[in-house]
């Protein structure tokens, strides 16, 4: 096979700074990890664990800053965001670049993921708008009523480490737009791409502490829960991190948090469905980003007492799954990146041996993948199918977080939707494919899930929307994007007057 590689950004190690108050400082601290590229297992950067006063300088120069930056007319602030939006887009393809290098997906996938970050920049720039209250006159006589929208302060943004540009985006346009100022703290395992947004807030020329980056892993995150000063926290990454750690620190406070969780996500087809194109969009909902997406296909349901259909659909999912290409994602023929690590490659690892052992039958095994070009195996795997699966396995009930596909049937889509709901304790995004109305309002309607999806086989809000979730995938009153980040990130203000 022909190979097109498409240049790598990074040339020599980065060196990751801190920016605090306007300015990339050197962290103090000795501790420092290596940022590795998974294809090649090259050492691109090196990232600070940075120490508790570095996080507790963010914290107090946004406060500083929060005064002025709130009496900034919003128009004036999202005049900041159309000169980021224009910025993000001139460095677009170099930042794709730079996420493949430190994260291992496609280039076409972290394209996609760039985008998606800039279009909550594009959201965010409509706060004029958006953060508009509402007024009633005469709600007695001479008396008026109103309801205006006020920012908080300091909010703390900690992000995971599968979407390490996009989802950042999720939370801090809004909180900025609105008036607050924030502490973003990237995943100190892929901290570059956020590293470049960080130069580019600071080409925009915001006001000194309004935007913060502090480096660092879970010594930072505990030094954030223990800050007074932070007025709120928005979290992505594990259901244990997020409810027993930041959740149930926020509440102890009396703090605001959105928590975004783990999912294992049903993707259920009907015998009515058009099986070529559902089974293409399983495809991209299983193995994209090699699987290493909260929003990623956790099980593959197929609902039928028909055999020969029952197999016509394994068979087809099995022989496309075969035809994708495995290696380096700057590659732009290959379709499945590495795993982000070593540890993580072992924990898949790991849920594929369960699965063998709980009695699944392995059709397609990926422990040993084909790689296209000359790279360590260090964090590859391939596409991974179970069949045979029941609800009870392991394997169903739990997120593997990885390219496996465990095939479960079901003879009705009672069934299916049962196993949904009572099998697996979360609720973040599950899909029908069908070309049946029925079907489709009554998965709509039944289904205990935030984010649903009709022939969509990754459920994935537009950042005008909120990104949804339920049951144990998500913990507090509202979500990240659209309307919801601008409730969570201000607070409604009730006036009433009357003029003797």
């Amino acid at each position: 096979m022909s190979m097109v590689l498409l240049e790598e950004p990074i040339k020599e190690p980065v060196m990751v700074k801190n920016y605090i108050n306007g300015e990339f400082v050197e962290s103090e601290s000795e501790e420092q990890l290596d940022v590795i590229n998974p294809a090649t297992q090259k050492v691109i950067g090196k990232v600070p664990i940075s120490l508790p006063d570095e996080l507790n300088a963010a914290v107090d120069a946004a406060l500083d800053a929060f005064e002025e930056w709130r009496k900034t007319p919003p128009l004036a602030r999202a005049r900041y965001m159309f000169r980021l939006k224009a910025l993000l887009e001139e460095h677009f393809e170099e930042s794709a670049r730079i996420g493949v290098m430190e994260h291992g997906k496609t280039i076409d996938e972290f394209r996609g993921e760039v985008r998606r970050g800039i279009e909550n920049v594009e959201v965010a720039a409509g706060i004029p708008s958006l953060m508009m209250g509402y007024n009633l006159q005469d709600i007695a006589v001479g008396i008026d009523e109103m309801v205006v929208r006020e920012p908080i302060g300091v909010f703390a943004i900690i992000a995971p480490f599968n979407f390490p540009y996009m989802i950042p985006f999720w939370f801090w346009p809004y909180a900025v737009a609105t008036g607050n100022c924030v502490i973003i703290k990237p995943s100190s395992e892929v901290p570059l791409s956020q590293y470049k947004v960080a130069q580019l807030v600071d080409e925009v020329g915001f006001p000194p502490g309004v935007i913060n980056f502090v480096n660092g892993n879970r010594r930072v995150v505990k030094a954030m829960l223990e800050n007074p000063n932070i007025s709120g926290y928005c979290f992505v990454g594990s259901t244990r991190v997020g409810k027993e750690v930041i959740y149930v620190g926020a509440a102890k406070q009396g703090k605001k948090a959105i928590c975004q969780c783990s999912a294992k996500n049903y993707l259920v087809v009907m015998e009515d469905c058009d099986i070529e194109r559902t089974t293409s969009s399983i495809m991209t909902s299983f193995f994209g980003n090699a699987g290493q997406r909260c929003l990623a296909g956790g099980n593959l349901a197929i609902v039928t007492k028909d055999d020969a259909f029952y197999r016509k659909v394994v068979n087809t999912v099995v022989e496309k799954a075969k035809r994708i290409v495995v290696g380096y994602g700057l590659d732009t023929e290959v379709t499945m990146g590495p795993i982000r690590s070593v540890d993580k490659k072992e924990r898949i690892v790991g849920y594929i041996e369960k699965g063998i052992e709980e009695g699944a039958k392995l059709i397609l095994d990926g422990r040993k993948p084909k790689i296209k070009g000359d790279y360590p195996e260090t964090c590859f795997l391939g596409p991974t199918i179970f069949e045979d699966v029941t609800p009870d396995m392991v394997i169903a009930k739990e997120e593997i977080f990885g390219p496996v596909m465990p095939i479960i049937r079901f003879e009705s889509l009672d069934e299916a939707i049962e196993a949904i709901n009572t099998k697996t304790p979360y609720g973040n995004a599950a899909t029908i494919y069908t070309s049946n109305g029925k079907y489709a309002r009554q998965f709509v309607y039944e289904v205990k899930c935030g984010n649903i999806g009709i022939n969509i086989g990754i459920v994935a809000p537009m950042a005008f929307f909120p990104f949804g979730g339920m049951k144990d995938s998500f913990f507090g009153d509202r979500h990240g994007q659209g309307r919801d980040a601008i409730e969570f990130f201000t607070e409604r203000k009730v006036v009433i007057t009357r003029w003797w």
